[in-house]
């Protein structure tokens, strides 16, 4: 278990809270009824004895909706009442009508259903739509998968894909539905749609009594209920909270990456969350119904949350007990599971306790997720080395970009409750913030490490393996930089025991491999410091400068002709051979001067094209080039340099004509080491180390200049390691560990 995992929150208040009455019994029996109708009639309630037994408890049950009606959710129940509720209404019909009475009555002008969903409520509608003769329209978010999508339109239901998330979804259904003047079966409330949610509701609250009867006289302590946008959640406390029945207790789970009711109850009011992408696809919601709100504030004993992976392992124990259960319907085990003897006693649970689990949904497809529990900066490089992050920019065949380690990340952070940013100006290339708050008054610091690789292609062996050998963990990124990464997020985690008076903040960002728009894109979003360490691999050594580059393209302008006509035509890449002839004289001038030439200034050519084919006289040749600066040159003064080389050669070469454009460039970085920050960080490394720290200046560009054009102090400290971009990578896991260390020492001293 996490050193630092989210806490379980309680409401001791909510042991005497009473929700009164929602339903007369009158209410009941229509809905109990209405329910009749449909096939196969209760589900089973089972007892799970092993997991009582390891819990020390007298009983656990597991009331099992992986099949409720003929479909595998029990979303059936709400959305079946809340559709037959509001079409009564609409057609004047009586309560007690029978299903086939509402079909004819809807005939001769069929009223269509729509829909939000992330899956099985929205094939609940759509069931509806089919019982009822009606058309039904199902707006769904991007991410869900093929198969989800196929079940729906087995159900007759039109699916329209939204460009983004759930929400988003369901606001294109809101839409729909206005400009079709259908009926929107939803169970979230907005503005004055709030009777179908309520209606929802009440039929989600079969289920609950069923339990009740299942028990045959027991009584349940605790309940867990799953969360998605609270509607479920809702029903479970009106149901055990209702007034003469306040015994039972009622928790609920969320996954760790979408708690919107989590998050609501801590700040006592409801709030959208950031979410991420979950396996518990139905409680992958960012906003709670407002409806719902009022009594999960007051009615909740506890609320807690789960890693997909622990939902997984929930999942993967219930079917070996023969029990169809997904993610979400697991949840509720996970949440169980996760409680410590202190939970347990805070919740009144000892040897006599009956627990009842809220099973929701049956089985169905998901890829397997990471756990995100280990605290071990060694492990965590292995987990994030075997995430193809491969820069989409980069190699002959574009890699999947940073999404799926972003969202590690991102999960990895919620389940420390560590506060998480995800930042994504550019669709697909996401940069992932994480911070730990002080107390206030001290001096801020950020680690930046970037979660891009180059290509995984032309890896020897396997570039997402992660073994460990002889003391080295090998992989695409294992040194180029995971490991850096890894021990940030290791010593980010650490600064939350720490008690320090400053923030300690991570930055895990984009395409460092390519252009850096990562830490570009983190700066634009405000994101600042009184230090920080760029943890690229330096072999333990301090990095105090490093150069810039610019990027520049020379055009050659020459005149087209037919090869057999030397009087007309001029040939554009003779041209740029004098060009060139002066970028190699200007290359060793540029040298002189630097004991180490890695260290001094350079240029070279990087690519060359022109010519259309072998008969013609080419019209233009373009020249790249790269310019490497050092501290004190700028973009003007390079562009002045060319200037004059061109300026030259036009005057003394016949016909040479040219254009000259700075493409791109980054600044050179330097900070002195007797720098306070610099100072700091080299006594800090010293003492891990054991030795003092050298200090060294690179030949490379990293994201240190951006942030140094920012006033950030910088420096570029990370382990030690081999096989850059190269056919096998490996770094020292002891020199992981080391940096790690370092690195919490730093923040402790920094921003205490």
């Amino acid at each position: 278990m996490a050193s630092f995992r989210r806490a379980v929150q309680l409401n001791p208040d909510a042991a005497s809270w009473s929700a009164g009455s929602s339903l007369s019994d009158e209410d009941t029996k229509l809905i109990d009824r209405f329910h009749r109708q449909f096939p196969d009639g209760p589900t089973r309630l089972l007892q799970l004895d092993d997991v009582a037994k390891d819990l020390g408890i007298k009983a656990v049950y597991l009331k099992d909706e992986s099949t409720r009606f003929g479909l595998p959710s029990f979303k059936i129940l709400g959305a079946s009442w809340g559709t037959f509720r509001a079409i009564t209404q609409k057609l004047h019909l009586p309560l007690d009508a029978d299903l086939s009475l509402v079909k004819d009555a809807l005939a001769p002008n069929p009223i269509p259903l729509f829909a939000a969903s992330e899956g099985n409520h929205g094939r609940a509608v759509a069931r509806m739509g089919s019982l009822l003769g009606v058309p039904a329209e199902i707006h769904v978010p991007s991410d869900m998968p093929p198969e989800t999508r196929k079940r729906l339109e087995e159900e007759g239901a039109k699916v329209v894909v939204n460009i983004s998330g759930y929400d988003e979804a369901m606001d294109t259904a809101r839409e729909a539905c206005a400009a079709s003047n259908g009926l929107l079966v939803q169970d979230y409330s907005f503005d004055d749609y709030k009777e179908i949610p309520q209606w929802i509701v009440e039929g989600y609250m079969t289920m609950l009594r069923e339990v009740d009867v299942q028990l045959n006289g027991a009584e349940a302590n605790l309940v867990i209920s799953p969360v998605g946008v609270g509607s479920f959640a809702q029903a479970v406390v009106s149901h055990y909270k209702r007034s003469g029945c306040e015994k039972t207790a009622v928790m609920t789970v969320e996954p760790d990456t979408a708690a919107c009711l989590y998050k609501s109850l801590r700040a006592k009011e409801p709030i959208p969350v950031q979410t991420y992408s979950t396996i518990m696809a139905g409680l992958d919601c960012a906003t709670l119904s407002p409806i719902a709100w009022p009594l999960l504030k007051s009615g909740v004993d506890a609320s807690l949350t789960v890693s997909d992976f622990e939902s997984h392992q929930a999942s993967q124990y219930l079917k070996s007990q023969n029990v169809s259960a997904g993610p979400c319907g697991a949840a509720p085990l996970a949440a169980l599971r996760r409680l410590t003897e202190e939970d347990k006693a805070n919740l009144g649970l000892g040897k006599d306790s009956v627990v009842v689990l809220l099973c929701t949904e049956g089985v169905r497809g998901y890829r397997t997720p990471m756990d995100v529990s280990m605290d071990n900066p060694v492990a965590l490089t292995q987990a994030l080395v075997r995430i193809d992050s491969s820069n989409p920019a980069l190699g002959s065949v574009p890699g999947p970009g940073e999404t799926d380690i972003a969202r590690y990340i991102g999960s990895w952070l919620e389940h420390r409750d560590i506060e998480a940013h995800w930042i994504e100006p550019t669709k697909g290339r996401p940069s992932i913030v994480g911070v730990v708050r002080g107390s206030g008054g001290g001096k801020s610091l950020m680690f930046n490490g970037h979660i891009d690789t180059v290509t995984t292609l032309g890896y020897d062996d396997d570039p997402l393996g992660g073994e460990i050998k002889d003391g080295k963990l090998y992989g695409r990124g294992a040194d180029d930089m995971k490991c850096g990464v890894a021990a940030a997020m290791s010593a980010l985690a650490a600064a939350k025991g720490q008690a320090l008076r400053g923030d300690v903040i991570f930055t895990g960002v984009a395409d460092e491999e390519a252009t850096s728009i990562g830490t570009e894109q983190v700066l634009e979003a405000g994101w600042r410091a009184d230090g920080a360490v760029v943890n690229e691999p330096t072999g333990e050594e301090i990095i105090h400068a490093h150069k810039g580059f610019v990027w520049l393209e020379v055009d050659i302008h020459g005149l087209a002709s037919h090869g057999s006509l030397p009087t007309v035509g001029i040939d554009a890449i003779t041209r740029a051979g004098h060009f060139l002839v002066e970028l190699d004289r200007y290359s060793e001038k540029l040298s002189q001067g630097f004991d180490d030439p890695l260290l001094a200034p350079s240029v070279h050519a990087s690519t060359i094209k022109g010519g259309e084919e072998e008969s013609s006289y080419p019209a233009l040749c373009t020249v790249v080039v790269e310019r490497r600066t050092i501290a004190g040159e700028s973009v003007e003064s390079v562009r002045q340099e060319f200037q004059t080389i061109l300026g030259n050669l036009s005057k003394s070469v016949k016909d040479f004509r040219y254009d000259l454009r700075v493409t791109f460039s980054r600044s050179p970085f330097n900070i002195e080491p007797e720098h306070p920050f610099a100072a700091l960080v080299g006594e800090v490394t010293s003492q891990v180390l054991g030795r003092k720290t050298k200090f060294s200046k690179g030949p490379y560009w990293t994201d240190c200049a951006l942030l140094a054009d920012k006033d950030i102090p910088v420096l570029l400290w990370g382990p030690t390691g081999d096989g850059l971009h190269a056919k096998e990578e490996w770094v020292e896991i002891a020199s992981i560990e080391r940096v790690a260390k370092g690195l919490g020492i730093i923040a402790q001293k920094f921003c205490s």
